[in-house]
């Protein structure tokens, strides 16, 4: 499932980070923080793996 915007696939990537031990999950907040705990991690790398080109930066 591709990412929908920028914003969606930067929160994904954050997640992912945190969800591998890169980052700090304590350092999530919002959209990051949900999908960290609420998704696996092939689902997030799928979304973070998405090509910013051509999407929005915010979903209208």
């Amino acid at each position: 499932m591709p990412a929908k915007s920028k914003a969606q696939q930067k929160a994904a990537g954050a997640a992912l980070a945190a969800k591998r031990g890169e980052a700090d999950r304590k350092s999530l907040v919002g959209a990051s923080k949900e999908m960290a705990s609420s998704m696996t991690e092939s689902e997030l790398e799928d979304l973070a793996s998405t090509s910013r080109k051509g999407l929005p930066e915010k979903k209208k």
